[in-house]
């Protein structure tokens, strides 16, 4: 019997089961007295053992190549990540070979993927004896840090009053946004739950790192070259969607309707946010944020992490990245949490709004300076007064999802978008009849007191007029921008975005500014601010979706929740207009260029801005006494500044053309 048991590694090693075997179908006929007839159930059996004999023995080579591949799967793993390496090498030399201007872009990635891969190499393996041999360093900075700070702050603090002191010499409009700045912060302090426990290193650490993202983004050439850049590439993705959209609802829908136009939109962003997910890329994007935050603001790993998710996620996906330890979190933390959702959009409605025509490089821009100015202002207006259990950042996990392959995680994510395309769709539906009908009420009750137009625009924009003007709007814009606002903070910031799409577009379109007594677009600085201000889930609908959202989570804590929520709402909306505020600070002024040069050359048949603002510098140069026309400035003694004056007053008016 011993011999003839079947093991594991008889199989293994192709050993035939003897009771399947033909020696052992032979032996009962060998003892067999007389003739014994074989059936066909017993010739069916012979066939069978031998076809799995002959199976296993072809599967020999078959299991030792498994086994080699695992006794030596570092290695061949090495092997083929080198091979891909050298493949890639050859690839990036070609590229650079044939057209080094095409492939700066890729230069670029290939250098930053690069530096990654080498400072994590060298952190792993030699991270600890660089910290061993630099304490001693450490420990003389520690000694002298008390003094130091001071000298930097004193540092700062100069740089700071001799940058706005030249930087807005040749437009002194900034300093009124400077003001707005300084008056939300100390509005917010006023509003502090704890006053004497707020946290300062948090609060000026964030206001640093926000102000200095926002000088890069909108001061210095590089930076702004390479969010434009960004919200180039952006765009150009998002224009994969109509491949999928025409599919479905066709041309004409997706070119006319807006629901196939920009909805879709959501679905494909989704999708690519769940893909980015799956393979950890979102998870060492949001850790290496949230480490800067936390190391400079001294904030807690599961706030900052939050906080930091909310730049590409919503209000109620990032604190799912913190979901385990919400229960233990801190009535602060909590106030954190919910402010970086009010403060920030989600990266798949940011796709919805890129559609609409605005600004890509200001809404990305916008998402990230919320970040560190969200985890500041939540420090200041509701500050830390119970002990954290979370201040060791090793004790903070990200899961990487369920989804086993990333098929599936391109579905799913598209899956999930579904509802909030309903939810998109229903709630534009339902905010606008409600605006339309709010407006009807409000027009019959001011026609009853000979109250001509009164709309619910009408009154955010008296009431919110200040609010725009310190924020660094002019006069004549702000009681557009207000409208905005209150647009955004009581009903929803997807119907703001689309009438802020409109006026840019007018004015892109070359518009008269003026149409009668109403203003068809706002200026480009109010624009920028606009973008910044509007770049926020703080609304009042906004609310429900919130206390939803962390109420599933952590049931027990719904008391917790609805007692912070107003709060962290006030928070969030005062984050998105100190960004504006920055915006309005640190804008730019595009410069038009030549106007001789450009309406010399001119087609007249349509018009645009740049043709709008040189028509008006025509007509401002234009000068008619006694019924001769003549000109100053550089359109002085030009033959062409006549027919361009006609073809100028062919689109706009001017008493220039009488």
């Amino acid at each position: 019997m011993a011999e003839n048991e079947l093991t594991l590694d008889n199989l293994e090693k192709g050993a035939d089961n003897p009771a399947f075997s033909s020696m052992g179908e032979e032996r009962p006929y060998e003892e067999c007295d007389g003739p014994c007839g074989e059936s066909k159930e017993e010739r069916r059996g012979e066939g069978k053992g031998r076809f799995s004999s002959h199976c296993r023995k072809a599967l020999q080579p078959a299991s030792k190549a498994k086994r080699f591949c695992k006794a030596h799967a570092k290695v061949l793993r090495m092997v083929a990540l080198g091979l891909l390496g050298v493949a890639y090498l050859c690839y990036f030399i070609a590229a650079c070979w044939l057209n080094f201007h095409r492939a700066l872009a890729l230069v670029v990635i290939t250098a930053v993927v690069v530096f990654f891969i080498c400072w994590s190499l060298f952190k792993k393996h030699c991270g600890a004896k660089v910290l061993l041999l630099l304490s001693p360093i450490w420990k003389c900075f520690q000694k002298y840090w008390p003094w130091l700070k001071w000298l930097l702050v004193v540092a700062h603090v100069g740089g700071l009053i001799t940058w706005l002191a030249l930087g807005t010499s040749g437009n002194p409009e900034q300093l009124i946004s400077l003001a707005g700045f300084c008056f939300l912060v100390l509005f917010l302090f006023a509003c502090s739950k704890h006053h004497g426990a707020v946290s300062w290193r948090a609060v000026f650490w964030g206001l640093a790192l926000e102000f200095l993202f926002g000088l890069l983004v909108l001061r210095t050439t590089p930076g702004v070259q390479a969010f434009q850049w960004l919200g180039d590439q952006i765009q150009f993705f998002l224009g994969y969607t109509k491949a999928g959209s025409s599919f479905v609802f066709g041309n004409t829908l997706i070119e006319e309707v807006f629901a196939f136009q920009t909805l879709p939109i959501v679905v494909f962003f989704s999708c690519v946010m769940s893909i980015l997910y799956y393979l950890g890329v979102m998870q060492w994007l949001i850790v290496k944020i949230s480490w800067l935050l936390q190391v400079s603001m001294g904030t807690t790993p599961t706030e900052t992490l939050s906080v930091a998710g909310n730049i590409f996620v919503g209000q109620t996906e990032a604190p799912l990245l913190i979901r385990p330890y919400l229960a233990d979190m801190t009535h602060s933390e909590i106030h954190a949490v919910m402010t970086g959702g009010f403060s920030t959009i989600a990266g798949s409605v940011m796709g919805a709004y890129i559609s609409f025509g605005i600004d890509a490089a200001s809404l990305i821009a916008a998402s990230v300076m919320a970040a560190p100015c969200a985890l500041a202002m939540s420090k200041l207006v509701y500050p830390e007064v119970e002990e954290s259990k979370f201040k060791d950042k090793a004790s903070i996990h990200l899961s990487r999802g369920e989804e086993q392959n990333i098929l599936e995680a391109a579905s799913n994510g598209a899956a999930a978008s579904v509802g909030l395309v309903a939810n998109i769709a229903a709630n534009l539906i339902a905010f606008l009849a409600v605006l339309e009908f709010i407006n009807a009420a409000l027009r019959w009750f001011g026609e009853m007191v000979d109250i001509e137009d009164l709309s619910f625009q009408v009154i955010c924009s008296y009431v919110l007029m200040p609010v725009a003007f310190l924020m660094g709007a002019d006069w004549a814009d702000s009681p557009l921008v207000a409208e905005l606002l209150g647009i955004k903070i009581f009903l929803n910031e997807f119907v703001a975005y689309q009438q802020l799409a409109t006026y840019k577009k007018n004015r892109l379109s070359g518009l008269e500014e003026w149409d009668g007594s109403r203003k068809q677009w706002i200026s480009e600085r109010a624009e920028s601010i606009t973008t910044f201000a509007l770049c926020g889930f703080a609304n009042l609908s906004s609310i429900g979706i919130m206390l939803g959202g962390l109420a599933s989570m952590v049931p027990q804590r719904k008391g917790d929740l609805a007692s912070i929520v107003l709060r962290a709402l006030l928070t969030g909306i005062c984050v998105s207009m100190l960004n504006a505020c920055l915006a309005g600070l640190l804008h730019v002024p595009t410069e038009v260029g030549d106007c001789v040069t450009f309406l010399s050359t001119a087609n007249f048949s349509s018009t645009s801005y740049t043709m709008y603002v040189c028509c008006k510098q025509l007509f401002a140069s234009s000068v008619l006494e006694n019924g001769t026309l003549s000109f100053t400035g550089p359109w002085a003694g030009l033959a062409e500044s006549g027919l361009c004056l006609t073809q100028c007053c062919g689109h706009y008016n001017h008493t220039s053309c009488t």
